[in-house]
């Protein structure tokens, strides 16, 4: 047990130091902070760690500017318009739900109200007052519900399970007023996996999903969880989630990428075999999602996603032109897994893009060869 536990701290160490890295006949090697030969990730135009934005993705400045004028007057009707004019089967409409709903729940953790003030996320609870027809704030609700069970409570308690029920009820209200809208399932995906449905009643559920977005991948990444070994599936389950999505994904579709997330999800807690990245179970998925990408729609909502992930795995195998490629494409927002699952997002996206840059400059790149 004493030798686990040096490991584990020689792992945390080196995640510490990482940053301070430099290039030399292909090795990378640790210098100490401002050492002229020391990667720099500034040098290409990346932007600083406090510059990170970790709410989203990627850019979404629709959003954002709504998400600020909400918060700051507290007046909902901007987020509702705006989720009335964004198309009901795409992926944007989920990811915004998502935003909102999160934005209230941060509120509410934040402020969570007194005897002489109002709790925070006001806006929302106004919302479902005032516009109680209105499919977006329903679907907001749902979510803002399900955000709050895992946010506040421990899975498996009673706590927990009210809070799931109540967004149980919540998503088939909101599914009442947008029946062609897979929103509000998308939502109970996530209330199937806390309250850990029964297989048929969750494969119902999904086949109303595929019933309104066949090719839906926030709805594949959230159903995944379902399938996963740590929740109420297997390994071998979730492989062939993904590896079925891929196989039936039409061109240009960002679901031939579904296996990476898989792999992703059942990893080992602690793998110091250097060669598990280049492995050709690694290799296959991570081929799958360049491709996905490279066959993407630049303007794909999710695109980010799967770059944000190739990131983690292209850095691991040790990649490092690659890697590149999609740090140019998704730097300055890291509101994306791996790096949501940190306590500080920003700092974990920093270490694998310093790294990513040193690794790049050791075999021979520098800013002026990096592809744009």
């Amino acid at each position: 047990m004493e030798i686990l536990w040096v490991l584990i701290a020689l792992v945390m160490l080196g995640f510490v130091v990482l940053p301070l890295v430099r290039r030399r006949r292909g090795v990378i090697e640790q210098v100490p902070p401002g050492h002229p030969d020391a990667a720099d990730p500034s040098d290409y135009g990346f932007a600083r760690q406090e510059e990170l934005d970790v709410r989203m993705p990627g850019p979404d400045k629709d959003l954002l500017d709504v998400l600020d004028l909400v918060q700051r007057s507290q007046d909902y009707r901007a987020a509702a318009q705006l989720l009335a004019g964004t198309e009901t089967e795409g992926e944007l409409r989920w990811q915004r739900v998502q935003a909102f709903a999160g934005a209230a729940s941060l509120e509410l953790a934040q402020s969570p109200g007194g005897v002489s003030e109002q709790p925070g996320g006001q806006w929302l609870r106004s919302w479902r007052t005032e516009a109680p027809k209105d499919a977006g704030g329903a679907a907001v609700h749902a979510e803002f519900l399900v955000q709050q069970a895992w946010r506040t409570a421990t899975p498996g308690t009673d706590e927990f399970r009210i809070i799931m029920e109540e967004a149980r009820s919540a998503c088939a209200d909101a599914a009442l007023l947008a029946p062609g809208d897979p929103v509000p399932y998308i939502v109970e995906l996530s209330v199937a996996r806390g309250l850990a449905y029964p297989r048929p009643e969750f494969e119902q559920l999904w086949l109303r999903i595929l019933d309104r977005a066949p090719n839906h991948m926030g709805a594949h990444l959230a159903a995944l969880q379902y399938w996963c070994e740590k929740w109420h599936g297997s390994r071998e389950l979730a492989t062939s989630f993904t590896e079925a999505a891929a196989a039936r994904a039409p061109r240009g579709s960002l679901l031939a990428a579904m296996p990476l997330f898989s792999v992703f999800e059942h990893l080992p807690e602690l793998n110091l075999v250097r060669g598990f990245y280049q492995s050709e179970v690694v290799t296959k998925a991570i081929h799958g999602a360049l491709h996905a990408v490279h066959s993407a729609r630049p303007d794909d909502p999710m695109l980010a996603h799967v770059r944000h992930l190739l990131v983690f795995f292209l850095v691991r195998a040790e990649r490092w032109a690659e890697a590149m490629t999609q740090l140019v494409h998704v730097d300055g927002h890291v509101g994306a897994l791996p790096w949501t699952l940190s306590p500080d997002p920003a700092a974990e996206f920093a270490v694998y893009r310093a790294l990513a840059v040193a690794g790049y400059e050791a075999n021979g790149g520098s800013p002026a060869t990096l592809p744009g």
